[in-house]
């Protein structure tokens, strides 16, 4: 997978791929104008969309509705590095959700791809390349 910066004014930084746009901003706070989320909360979002999107599957795979599933995502920040130190999902599960599925949603949510990624994390490079030759 590819994907291209942008950087479209301001403190303003979007990225395409796969004929997608995902756009951020800083905060107002932080020199930004808050027209988008900042690319640390879309770090966090991802965490908490992809356990949705395992409960939506789980749920379509047996005929549940996934709206009797609420997910509520906590960050805790450690004080000095500002950085994530414990994220929490919780599973809010109506009366009619089967009781039999409980463990097993469970268990589907802690499989979330964006979790797996953190626990075995990618490595990473920073490369300069020349800029093409215009003719």
């Amino acid at each position: 997978m590819n994907m291209r910066v942008r950087f479209p004014g301001g403190k303003r930084v979007d990225v395409d791929f796969d004929g997608h746009t995902v756009q951020t901003d800083q905060p107002v706070d932080n020199g930004g104008e808050n027209t988008a989320a900042a690319p640390y909360d879309l770090f966090l979002a991802s965490i908490a969309t992809c356990a949705g999107i395992y409960v939506v599957g789980f749920c379509n795979n047996r005929g549940v509705d996934p709206g009797l599933v609420q997910i509520d995502q906590r960050v805790t920040f450690d004080p000095e590095s500002k950085l994530a130190s414990k994220i929490d999902l919780d599973l809010t599960i109506s009366p009619d959700f089967p009781e039999k599925y409980v463990p097993a949603l469970i268990r589907v949510v802690e499989q979330c791809k964006v979790k797996k990624s953190l626990a075995l994390p990618p490595t990473f490079s920073v490369n300069t390349l020349p800029a093409p030759v215009q003719a």
